[in-house]
């Protein structure tokens, strides 16, 4: 049974890098055809979308960010990270990363990230 988990910091500054790990167990980020993807949801407004990277690496991003979102994996950790740059309050929100077989069928558990000075 898959399981994912992710890790970081809960405060960030504003203009400072946003960066968060997935460390997933009971599978591969290599398994053919699994795609890894990072989620958000701000405080009062549904799930955004913000990237995934595929079984062979490729990624994938949501334009919306403004290309301020960098996804990266350790295939000898079996983890994969997030990176958001330039944050502001606006990307305060509770982080998922989830993965993505004929639909999101496992996600960890979520973990609050606040931008603030």
């Amino acid at each position: 049974q898959v399981q994912l988990q992710e890790s970081g910091p809960g405060l960030v500054k504003p203009s400072q890098t946003l960066s968060l790990t997935c460390t997933v167990s009971g599978g591969s980020v290599t398994t053919t055809y699994y795609a890894w993807n990072w989620i958000r949801q701000p405080p009062g407004k549904g799930l955004e979308w913000m990237g995934v990277i595929g079984y062979d690496g490729s990624t994938y991003y949501n334009p919306s960010l403004g290309g301020r979102t960098s996804i990266s994996r350790d295939t000898s950790k079996n983890q994969f990270s997030l990176q958001l740059s330039s944050v502001t309050p606006e990307d305060t929100a509770v982080y998922y990363c989830a993965r993505d077989f004929r639909g999101y069928d496992t996600w960890g558990q979520g973990t609050q990230v606040t931008v603030s000075s």
